[in-house]
């Protein structure tokens, strides 16, 4: 939408298992446009594998800018690609993202705020709540109010009102929740709730998952696209805001405190290095109309916010000279 008010014509290609919706959303643009007088084609779509169609894409040097969301393996080929044709390219990609609770926070809101992180969509934004780093004098309150939630989770088809968490994409999806958990458990982390594939109904749903596990696992560091959320217990929220800094990624972050103090540290140069801070408000959902995007292998972009626009424009700068006379710098004069 920000390229289109920008004044450009689109191409986009969505991934190869969501073809029908993203048809039906090209019509629905498609007929906006028209009502406009202004061509449909002007936002079009093309399908097709990734190797060969977007690769295509990235190749091609009419793309002036691509646009990409997804994984940060991914996400690098296409900065390389792009970059070396001398291409734009914003990238949105991968969010290991963590939220610290700190003695003083509001744990009823810590506790709403969890559950829709992790478990919403089920687990499968860019912005989940995947890691929950907790002081140790509430680490146990915390735990138990969790875990007693997590069991009262409706799972189920996600046109229902009261469904939280809905199924897995696919079954690829389904193995890496079953592996990521069997990583987990090998590093030392223990299921504290959930761990099950469901097969007691059709489609790929799991239970959503907490894993008590030390912050130094290796799996910690990585992000797995399902509803799996690893706890983990500190001593203060300096030891935990390096914790937070300490993986690749860095989209979203949260603090949960009533210490101002605390406050000023975590949205200042020694806090969050991610690109959405937040404070007293979950990972997930609290980003909406702000310039949306992370650092590190997230890659740095930004969508939506006030100045988005500008990275789908082309910056000129343009003098005309009204006069009949033509000055020049450092005062050189040519004599007639």
């Amino acid at each position: 939408a920000i390229s289109l008010a920008a004044g450009n014509t689109n191409l986009w290609k969505p991934h190869e298992g969501t073809s029908l919706v993203s048809v039906a959303t090209t019509k629905l643009v498609q007929e906006v446009l028209e009502d406009s007088n202004i061509p449909g084609a002007v936002a079009s779509m093309i399908c097709g594998p990734g190797k060969t169609i977007g690769e295509a894409m990235l190749q091609d040097k009419r793309m002036e800018l691509i646009s990409f969301t997804g994984s940060t393996h991914t996400g690098r080929h296409v900065a390389q690609t792009v970059a070396g044709r001398f291409g734009k390219h914003i990238l949105e990609l991968g969010g290991n993202n963590a939220m610290i609770v700190d003695e003083s926070a509001d744990l009823n809101l810590v506790l709403r705020a969890t559950l829709f992180g992790a478990v919403g969509t089920a687990g499968q934004r860019c912005t989940t709540l995947r890691r929950l780093y907790l002081h140790e004098n509430v680490y146990d309150n915390v735990v138990e109010k969790l875990t007693k939630a997590y069991k009262s989770v409706k799972i189920g088809s996600p046109l229902a009102k009261d469904t939280l968490c809905g199924p897995l994409f696919n079954q690829t999806a389904v193995h890496t929740y079953s592996k990521t958990l069997q990583e987990a458990q090998q590093q030392g982390g223990k299921v504290l709730v959930g761990g099950k594939v469901l097969s007691d109904r059709p489609g790929n749903f799991v239970e959503p998952t907490i894993v008590a596990i030390d912050s130094s696992a290796p799996v910690v560091k990585d992000e797995r696209f399902v509803p799996i959320m690893y706890v983990m217990k500190v001593k203060s929220v300096d030891e935990a805001i390096v914790l937070n800094n300490s993986v690749a990624q860095g989209l979203s972050s949260s603090l949960f405190t009533k210490d101002l103090g605390q406050i000023f540290k975590w949205t200042g140069s020694d806090g969050s290095d991610c690109g959405i801070v937040n404070v007293n408000i979950g990972t997930s959902g609290a980003e909406i109309g702000g310039a949306f995007g992370g650092e590190k292998e997230t890659g740095g972009g930004r969508e939506s916010g006030s100045d988005s626009w500008k990275q789908y424009m082309r910056r000129s700068t343009c003098t005309i000279n009204y006069s009949k006379e033509l000055p020049l710098a450092q005062g050189v004069n040519f004599e007639a």
